[in-house]
């Protein structure tokens, strides 16, 4: 068959059952599904300490997720129109893992630029070793350490005439 005689095509009208079937599916299946996402939305818990991120959620089923801001990778926002109606934005964290999807997704907050900006800051204070709470009693513990060294080149290349006491 050549492409002309293909033209434009509309689907069977199978397609159309299929998707009245899955619509029927959705209808029965609902009242579990509304079981499901009231306890997700009851248990769902997010922790933003100094290292990282935790999310939490699950009764029967547990699931805990710890992510340090130096994983991190990218950063997105995502919303919906329903979500932009209700004023609320899913912030999606992606690390360098296998997945193509995000690690964490944020859900149902309504300061999401806030938390977008503090996400950036703390992933790219991580990747270029700026100070942050972890790194914070090394990078001042390396600095005493470099300023002693230098006084104590400084002192070794003045020598013994300079004016101070060695004691051999």
């Amino acid at each position: 068959m050549t492409p002309e005689a293909l033209g434009s095509r509309r689907p069977d009208r199978a397609l159309f059952w299929l998707y009245l079937c899955h619509s029927f599916a959705g209808f029965v299946f609902a009242p579990f599904l509304f079981l499901y996402l009231y306890f997700h939305f009851h248990t769902l818990r997010y922790e933003f300490d100094a290292k990282g991120i935790r999310q939490s959620y699950g009764i029967l089923f547990h699931k805990e997720v710890f992510l340090t801001y130096g994983r991190i990778q990218d950063i997105h926002l995502t919303r919906g129109l329903l979500q932009r109606w209700l004023g609320i934005a899913t912030v999606e964290i992606q690390t360098a893992s296998g997945s193509s999807g995000a690690q964490i997704s944020v859900e149902g907050m309504k300061d999401y630029e806030a938390i977008r900006d503090f996400l950036y800051a703390r992933m790219h204070g991580a990747h270029e070793g700026g100070e942050d709470a972890q790194a914070g009693e090394s990078t001042a513990l390396l600095r005493q350490i470099r300023d002693e060294l230098k006084r104590a080149r400084v002192a070794v290349e003045a020598g013994p005439d300079a004016g101070g006491t060695r004691d051999v």
